[in-house]
């Protein structure tokens, strides 16, 4: 099997991911706004975890969201590192 198109596959996956990653942030965002339904952390990240982190950040810096709270960004970056250790494993087995 080519090499080529599994990691095209992931990378499709993690664009995917990190858009709707960013739109759940954006929703989140404005629901904290006009103080409507909130969504969970938990379900931030885990979608930071399933690899939308990049998404993620970029709605963290572009809105300004959940930018100061210290315990969301710990975990978040947990859940990147955790992510990224998944994805080396993974990409090993495809050598």
């Amino acid at each position: 099997m080519n090499i080529r198109w599994p990691l095209l596959l992931i990378a499709a996956a993690y664009a995917g991911l990190s858009v709707i990653t960013f739109v759940v942030y954006a929703i989140d965002k404005s629901a904290a706004r006009r103080k409507g339904r909130r969504t969970p952390e938990r379900t931030l990240h885990l979608l930071s975890l399933a690899g939308g982190w990049p998404g993620a950040l970029l709605a963290q810096r572009w809105l300004r969201h959940k930018s100061a709270k210290a315990s969301f960004r710990r975990v978040f970056w947990v859940t990147v590192v955790v992510n990224l250790l998944g994805f080396a494993m993974l990409s090993t087995s495809f050598r």
